[in-house]
């Protein structure tokens, strides 16, 4: 996030309104999830079973689902089948994602009717198991061969499928194919005296991802999307996160001794006031950090155990702390004030901003000072944008 280290913040009590910007596509009669890049526009399809989608570059998006049993037993089959039809010169790699079997395309095809090849990747995977099976989730993401650009579209786009309810906060597909997790090791967050475990690979995974989303983020800079794609930005980075912090913010909780039979209302320890504040003191101490020639954005693996990061990872970090404790949390970014803050749903004094029927109170990251607080020079709605990651 640009924005200048606060060295002499004035705080004031506010209270402010947002917009709730683009969702991603749920299918209720398969359960699969998918946030596609803003600028894919849906074109074709039964809504059910089929989906097509384009963008204004060329690049294709194109969605099946097969139905447990004939005539492709296997993601294996269903992949070999598409090799042959469309006389695919790419391989093909089997790989299990989150205990269900899946292969992965590497597309290199001529175009139908031209004499232009087009490529890009494909996705056969499980989807949740029912009565007589498994049915099965084609999906290809591809364009002309000669634009290179679109690749990272096609990766981005791939991997945002969720193909059932507990993958949605969990890496996505190609990114768990390209970076395995790896054992358990453990790791100590910064600045606390406790152990608590996270996976050998994930800082590399979760770093990796969001320096692609960052670059499909910058496909949208100019465009009147921004805001849409600003959100899935984050949202991405969340549903890849959620899990690689999941025995961290454990440890951290159990650190920090919260009751859970505490009213929220009493501000003592032990309450869920008292985590949100000890918490967001914990990411004030961190080492502030930016990346300008990059995403400048710490992945938040390495966040929490090295303490580091700007305003946006930090805001992030805290709230799937909070989320990971059952305490409803979100975010809130500004492009003209160049900062972003965490917002959390509980009760208690303090600045809010009303978000999807919520006034959710406010938490400033990078200076150190209380739950409710805001900087009164960036008090003003109009320019924060609202992020919630559900």
């Amino acid at each position: 996030m640009n924005t200048k280290k606060i060295l002499a913040p004035v705080f004031v009590l506010v209270q402010f309104a947002a917009v709730l910007f683009a969702e991603p596509m749920v299918s209720p009669s398969w359960g699969f999830r998918i946030d596609l890049p803003e600028e894919y526009d849906y074109v074709a399809g039964d809504g059910k079973d089929k989906f097509t989608f384009h963008s204004p570059g060329g690049a294709i998006f194109e969605l099946a689902v097969y139905p447990p049993g004939a005539p492709y037993p296997t993601p294996l089959a269903l992949a070999a089948d598409i090799q042959k039809r469309l006389r695919n010169k790419g391989e093909i790699s089997e790989f299990e994602y989150r205990n269900r079997k899946a292969v992965l395309l590497e597309l290199d095809f001529p175009a139908p009717s031209s004499t232009s090849r087009l490529s890009g990747w494909g996705l056969c995977v499980e989807l949740e198991s029912r009565q007589n099976g498994a049915p099965l989730l084609l999906a290809l993401a591809y364009g002309e061969a000669g634009k290179a650009a679109l690749q990272t579209l096609h990766l981005s786009a791939l991997d945002s499928l969720a193909p059932s309810e507990g993958d949605r906060r969990a890496p996505g597909p190609l990114t768990e194919y390209a970076y395995p997790r790896g054992k358990r090791i453990r790791v100590s967050p910064v600045g606390l005296d406790l152990e608590a475990f996270a996976r050998e690979h994930d800082r590399e995974g979760a770093q990796a991802l969001v320096e692609r989303e960052f670059e499909v983020l910058k496909r949208a800079a100019d465009s009147p999307q921004w805001k849409s794609a600003w959100s899935r930005f984050y949202r991405t980075i969340y549903r890849d996160s959620f899990s690689r912090l999941s025995e961290i913010a454990f440890a951290l909780e159990r650190h920090w001794s919260v009751t859970e039979t505490a009213p929220v209302t009493e501000m003592a320890p032990g309450t869920t006031w008292d985590l949100a504040g000890k918490a967001l003191k914990w990411v004030q101490s961190f080492t502030y950090e930016r990346d300008p020639t990059g995403s400048d954005f710490v992945n938040l693996v390495s966040a929490a155990i090295e303490g580091r990061g700007d305003c946006d990872s930090r805001s992030m970090l805290w709230a799937i702390i909070m989320e990971q404790a059952n305490i409803p949390a979100a975010i809130m970014v500004s492009a003209d004030y160049g900062h972003a803050m965490g917002l959390i749903d509980i009760p208690g004094p303090g600045a809010r901003f009303e978000l999807d029927g919520v006034r959710w109170l406010v938490a400033e990251t990078t200076a150190a000072v209380n739950l409710g607080r805001i900087e009164q020079k960036m008090s003003d709605p109009a320019h924060w944008l609202g992020i919630i990651f559900q």
